[in-house]
């Protein structure tokens, strides 16, 4: 058993590093797979494209993660886990290989990373529940905080490594080409099936699982489609609707949002009714269990659109203003955020191991807190920051999220019963996943809102230094204010939109064809992010604003999470409904015990 647990550690750490690392590496090289494909990203019809690789992955995870836990609790965490890797490297190996362009190109990526995430649903699930089964108590914390470097550390790395594919131009070998967005896709393939073979040949049961559990149909179905129907309706939000620059006010998100949210609700009511439900709704009874999944939610949703909003800043505003080319820009954006996985990896092991002694009261708080300051510092940040500046922060964030990851998983998964923990993972992972998922239609509609209020004003002024007269000045200004969802678009591909709308406005009557000079400083590298930069930078401190009160609220509630406890050694003062069913036979064994 010694070796065993060591097997799992290393092929969970594994799993999650894969499937988080390609939850994010589409997002800072979606400009190589745009321009790969030929894919137009200033076409209105490219937005729903757009949104659907950067969140269709989450909208599948997010879905389907309580409903697999509880599905390996019945059928065996380890079974389930090693299918899982298995579809994840199907659908790797489909990314890669798909043979179309244009926008069937980009709609068979969407379709085969949607499959790849229900791989990845697997391995969420079970990841932490196949480590709580595989180590005793005393040890769950450093097992836990190498496994959540992976799950979060993969997702900063998937940034990193999204750059630097990004800059590796097309390779040719006898007569073949291979593009930079296949090789994008390529990275994940043999580790994939090489993770594959690995846990079917070394994986096994040791889970304790009551042989009568049944599966909530009704529940299953509720969640499912309320989840759903919420998460594609927060996500067309983000899509221009009418006269509007979102889609809020949109029927059909309007309806989706409110049908969601009442099959939620309905969820709710089914899951307190029935014997074995699919959300184990009295551990929030537990503060320990409460207090560590609202925390991680509510972190999970700064975090989540943080990352997005430094790789616009990044890619859009700061390389370009500095003289980094467009095609330059995925590369360096990605190595100015290692020093947020350098701090992550520093923290996240010895946080975990201090909290096996210490409990994670205070490690966790303090970590929440320290993120929470560093959101603040963001926003103090001008637009045309020192490097210096922002590297020290992100490396205290880094020590912030590592300080709170590993020691508050933990503590979840101390919390709840053994039978329970392949859904009780399951339901941790999925609420972060959902915070995700709603910090990027968050934040999105944050800085969407504020450029269509600042972009006019911005873009004239840029416009004046250039020395573009009137009338063609406001013609130009309203035409950019007017898509502020496509000046967002343009500067997170890396694309001067100035191109496009100036050949526009070459059919409009009236129109004085500028000069070539003048046509030149509209066109460089660093007009567009001069002429976005003041907008961007007021938009983008109230985004940080709202982060920073987020992870406040987070740390406050993490305070509050109590004294240590740890179900296999105390008398739990909640029974689930599963505990107070007499089990008529159990499989498996405790494992490390």
């Amino acid at each position: 058993m010694v070796e065993y647990k060591w097997t799992v550690l290393s092929n969970t750490t594994l799993g999650a590093l894969l499937a988080s690392l390609d939850g994010t590496i589409v997002l800072i090289s979606l400009p190589v797979i745009f321009h790969g494909l030929g894919v137009n990203p200033f076409d209105p019809s490219s937005f729903p494209l757009l949104i659907w690789m950067l969140l269709g992955y989450g909208v599948v995870t997010g879905t389907l993660l309580v409903s697999f836990g509880r599905l390996s609790d019945i059928y065996g965490r380890a079974r389930m886990y090693n299918m899982g890797f298995a579809i994840f490297s199907l659908g790797s190996i489909l990314l890669f290989a798909e043979p179309f362009s244009g926008t069937t190109g980009a709609l068979a990526l969407v379709l085969f990373r949607l499959v790849q995430a229900v791989g990845a649903s697997f391995l969420f699930a079970n990841s932490a529940a196949l480590l709580t089964d595989a180590f005793p108590p005393q040890e769950r914390g450093l097992a836990m905080g190498v496994n959540q470097i992976a799950f979060i550390g993969g997702s900063m790395a998937g940034l990193i490594l999204g750059g630097i594919l990004a800059g590796i131009p097309d390779l040719h070998f006898a007569g073949l080409t291979l593009p930079t967005w296949r090789i994008i896709f390529l990275v994940s393939v043999p580790v994939g099936v090489a993770g594959t073979i690995w846990a079917y040949a070394k994986l096994r049961e040791i889970s304790i699982r009551r042989s009568d559990q049944r599966i909530d149909f009704l529940g299953n179905a509720t969640f499912a489609a309320g989840l759903i129907s919420l998460l594609v309706a927060v996500t067309y939000g983000l899509l221009p609707y009418g006269g509007s620059s979102t889609g809020w006010s949109d029927p059909w998100v309007v309806a989706g949002i409110a049908g969601g949210a009442a099959l939620l609700v309905l969820f709710l009511f089914i899951e307190r009714r029935v014997r074995d439900p699919m959300f184990h709704l009295e551990l929030f009874r537990r503060r320990s269990f409460a207090a560590g999944i609202s925390s991680a939610f509510l972190g999970s949703i700064a975090r989540g659109g943080m990352m997005l909003l430094l790789v616009l800043w990044l890619q859009g505003i700061w390389l370009p203003l500095h003289g980094y080319s467009f095609s330059e820009t995925p590369l360096w954006a990605g190595i100015l955020m290692t020093p947020m996985m350098i701090g992550f990896i520093v923290s996240g092991p010895l946080s975990g191991r201090l909290s096996d002694r210490k409990g994670a009261k205070l490690i966790s708080t303090v970590g929440m807190g320290i993120g929470s300051l560093t959101f603040f510092l963001l926003a103090l940040l001008p637009v045309d920051f020192a490097y210096w500046e922002l590297g020290t922060i992100l490396f205290a964030m880094g020590i912030g999220m590592g300080m709170f990851a590993s020691p508050n998983a933990a503590a979840i998964m101390n919390s709840v019963p053994p039978e329970n923990r392949g859904a009780s993972s399951g339901m941790m992972t999925t609420l972060q996943n959902i915070g995700q998922q709603a910090s990027l239609a968050l934040f999105f509609t944050v800085v969407i809102t504020g450029l269509s209020l600042h972009l006019g004003p911005s873009v004239n002024g840029a416009l004046t230094g250039a020395q573009v007269v009137q009338p063609d000045r406001g013609m130009i200004a309203g035409a950019v204010s007017a898509n502020p969802t496509g000046a967002l678009f343009g500067a997170f591909l890396g694309e001067n939109p100035m191109a496009p709308l100036l050949q526009s406005l070459s059919n409009v009557s009236g129109w004085v064809p500028l000069s070539s000079s003048t046509q030149s400083t509209l066109l460089a590298p660093h007009f567009f992010a001069t002429a976005i930069a003041s907008a961007f930078s007021s938009s983008i401190s109230e985004a940080f604003l709202v982060a920073g009160v987020l992870t406040a609220f987070s740390t406050l509630i993490s305070a509050l999470r109590g004294d240590r406890f740890v179900y296999d050694q105390e008398a739990p003062s909640i029974r689930t409904r599963a505990e107070a069913t007499p089990a008529r036979a159990v499989s498996g064994e405790t494992g490390g015990k």
